[in-house]
């Protein structure tokens, strides 16, 4: 059985919720990176933002990115893995939730990060092909 673990991105970076959307920005372009997890000042993980939350919610809103803070893009309930949860209920997460990244949580604190390629480099292309499937349904 693999698990989330082993096919995840441990000790990925965060910001926190009370950074501006311009810090995170600068972040994910050092990184080459097209989303960060948010996690409050308590440490845990609030939330997941991604380069187009910035795009669509601040950018296209005319909100000034400097006074926007991530914490106020977490939008919807926060979908994570067990760091022991097999990689077949990853797949059905990330299909279900339509997400192409989920963070993986050990005792409630984050651990790594799985993203749609960790899929693919992991699986059968047949299996991989069928959660992008499913993660890219309308």
């Amino acid at each position: 059985m693999t698990t989330a673990r082993e096919i995840m991105t441990p000790d990925c970076r965060c910001v926190r919720s009370t950074d501006t959307v311009v810090d995170a920005a600068r972040m994910m372009a050092e990184l080459h990176v097209g989303a960060l997890p948010i996690v409050g000042e308590d440490s845990r993980l609030h939330g997941i933002l991604t380069d187009r939350d910035i795009a669509v919610n601040v950018v296209a809103q005319r909100q000034n990115p400097l006074e926007v803070k991530t914490g106020e893009l977490v939008d919807g309930p926060l979908v994570v893995a067990e760091a022991d949860d097999d990689v077949s209920t990853v797949m059905k997460l990330m299909a279900q939730h339509q997400v192409r990244r989920l963070p993986v949580v050990e005792n409630d604190h984050l651990v790594g990060i799985i993203a749609q390629a960790d899929i693919a480099r992991t699986l059968s292309h047949r299996d991989s092909g069928e959660v992008v499937e499913a993660i890219s349904q309308e």
